[in-house]
């Protein structure tokens, strides 16, 4: 269970995040939404340690996590999967999936076949150059380079955009498969409302920087949902 509490971050002399708290569960997909600006990506950065937190408090399995660099929240099991991907292009989609073994004991650093039974395409593209795949496939091997850490908290930015619909529907398999296994919690910022409400558990409506409505996808009509993270 991931639990955030009060969580505020500044750029400067602008608050983005006030007061943010909401949970995710382990073997759930929460979705966190919104209109572009009004901190989504701000807030899945404070929870990776990729962007420093102003206030408030974040738990993992009832650990708190203070204040620390990525690298060192990846080792505590939180995996993130930026917007843009941000795969390397000039390696190989083998050594690209190998950049997640700094996170495991040496033991542990090998590529398990389950990654290419989400993604059998990757595979077959081992000794490829991450610059050499279309944008579909550098999403599929973002999202593999991070189950390769073994995550606790899978956090997906924006896993469809610029994706061709075929992919997006792999892409969605993967994440119901993930969550069936029941092994991490999943957080995802989504944009594509259809795509978003059929994988979620739960949701985060974010408006201004605060959560402006949360809870179960039973909590409330699809409609009105729809209504508070649209222009």
């Amino acid at each position: 269970m991931l639990s955030v509490q009060d969580l505020t971050l500044h750029y400067g002399h602008s608050q983005i995040l006030n007061g943010i708290s909401f949970e995710a569960a382990r073997g759930e997909v929460t979705c966190v939404m919104g209109t572009n600006g009004v901190g989504k990506t701000s807030l899945i950065k404070a929870i990776s340690g990729t962007h420093g937190r102003s206030g408030g408090t974040i738990s993992l399995d009832g650990e708190t996590l203070n204040v620390m660099p990525a690298h060192l929240l990846a080792r505590r099991g939180i995996a993130y999967v930026p917007q843009g991907r941000e795969i390397f292009p000039l390696l190989t989609v083998k050594e690209n999936l190998e950049t997640g073994f700094g996170c495991l004991p040496a033991a542990e650093r090998r590529i398990p076949n389950e990654i290419f039974d989400l993604f059998p395409i990757l595979n077959e593209m081992q000794s490829r150059r991450g610059g050499d795949l279309s944008g579909g496939q550098q999403q599929q091997l973002a999202i593999a380079r991070a189950l390769i850490t073994r995550p606790r908290l899978l956090l997906l930015d924006e896993p469809t955009e610029g994706i061709q619909p075929n992919i997006i529907q792999q892409i969605g398999r993967v994440i119901s498969q993930l969550r069936e296994e029941g092994q991490m919690a999943i957080i995802l910022v989504e944009q594509y409302f259809e795509f978003a409400y059929d994988l979620a558990d739960r949701f985060v409506a974010l408006r201004r920087g605060e959560v402006i409505l949360s809870g179960r996808k039973g909590d409330f009509p699809k409609d009105e949902l729809l209504s508070k993270v649209s222009i």
